[in-house]
């Protein structure tokens, strides 16, 4: 177990991440077809701002100081209503404001008082009849928050796109869409297979897992970026290796970041149910805690792996893949572990030297000569 976290933190390539990439897709083509079937065949929970209805809002405690119980409500449903089910009976809120709330589908105004009347008889609610409140909910306004959800993801992916595109490249563009969709599909797969209730605020909360998503997945192609530069000059390492020591140096980078994001959100959700009752609180945990879990996974399991394939395709690297297997078939001496490092030292020392004036290049401004310096010249007298 030392190992492995000694192997996290120094990050010099041990974990063969990029080169597993194909068991990788698997277990992930194996959630997504679940996930879609479940879409396709569950379908998945409206909530009523989805699906339009009514909603009944009362005290949680009765005139004696007894708490009511949610059950006790949906009996009372079913006594003043009979033949009809709520579709949710939630416990909201705690001490002073906790409350019980009611969702059923749409009730006309005779059903909506005749419930109100059994519900004030049955459970005996703090304050009676007149602590029990009603309002109609319309489905257009759930229809209109999705439309502008579903614009604003639109145009999410397109600045994302043009943004990866001109600071990356288009493989990257590519890997990291391809990620975010992941995460999407897996994050509405799992409200589907579970039940959870979507309501806006789930909607809501999808959108801001992408930027997690994405955030995560950039930081990995910078790396990679940073290892991959003058690769085609060397023959040191190929590109997958290369994309995988980048993976492996932002391993544990990654994994910090995603726990230290993921406590909030289980606070929250600890909150949301456990103390507040389930409400908005829970619907934007939820979707937060799936999605930045999964979000963390495809920024390590999807996007590299991904970029690594379509850059294999470009001759000029494949190329290069053949240089490299060329050389190390050509050395001669005990070979470095799993084949990464080249035991030619004359040529890796040049590699060495070739990488180090390439990240000196990129980093370190160049200095101009000015006129007076070519002018200069030693004359081997001591200066006084």
């Amino acid at each position: 177990m030392s190992s492995v976290f000694s192997r996290l933190y120094v990050g010099n390539g041990a974990f063969d991440i990029v080169g597993k990439r194909i068991r990788w897709y698997i277990a992930s083509s194996i959630i997504l077809l679940i996930c879609i079937g479940s879409m396709v065949f569950n379908g998945f929970n409206f909530g009523i701002d989805f699906k339009g209805g009514t909603k009944i809002s009362m005290p949680s405690v009765s005139a004696s100081g007894q708490p009511i119980t949610t059950s006790a409500v949906e009996d009372a449903y079913a006594k003043a209503l009979p033949g009809k089910k709520p579709n949710a009976v939630q416990s909201v809120g705690s001490g002073a404001s906790a409350s019980i709330q009611l969702k059923s589908p749409a009730l006309t105004i005779a059903e909506v008082a005749t419930l109100k009347a059994g519900l004030a008889q049955d459970t005996q609610p703090q304050g009676g009849a007149g602590a029990i409140s009603d309002s109609a909910v319309s489905a257009s306004w759930g229809g209109e928050i999705s439309g502008k959800a579903l614009w604003a993801l639109f145009w999410f992916f397109i600045a994302v796109t043009i943004f990866l595109v001109l600071y990356f490249e288009w493989q990257m563009a590519v890997g990291a869409l391809v990620a975010v969709f992941h995460d999407v599909i897996i994050t509405a797969g799992v409200y589907s297979i579970v039940g959870f209730e979507v309501t806006p605020a789930t909607v809501i909360g999808l959108l801001t897992i992408l930027g997690f998503s994405l955030y995560d997945t950039v930081v990995v192609f910078d790396k990679v970026k940073e290892n991959t530069r003058g690769l085609l000059g060397l023959t040191r390492r190929t590109y997958a290796e290369a994309a995988n020591l980048a993976l492996n140096q932002t391993l544990m980078r990654s994994i910090n970041t995603s726990l230290i994001a993921l406590l909030p959100v289980i606070g929250l959700l600890v909150v949301g149910v456990g103390i507040l009752g389930v409400g908005t609180l829970q619907d934007l945990a939820l979707v937060q805690l799936v999605g930045m879990f999964i979000g963390a996974l495809s920024s390590i399991f999807i996007a590299t792996p991904v970029l690594v394939d379509l850059k294999m395709r470009d001759p000029k690297y494949i190329a290069q893949a053949r240089r490299v297997a060329t050389r190390r078939a050509k050395a001669t001496g005990p070979q470095v572990a799993e084949g990464i490092e080249s035991v030619d030292d004359e040529a890796l020392s040049a590699d060495l030297r070739k990488e180090e004036a390439y990240a000196a290049a990129a980093s370190v401004p160049h200095r101009t000569a000015k006129a007076g310096d070519a002018r200069r010249r030693p004359t081997g007298k001591r200066q006084r």
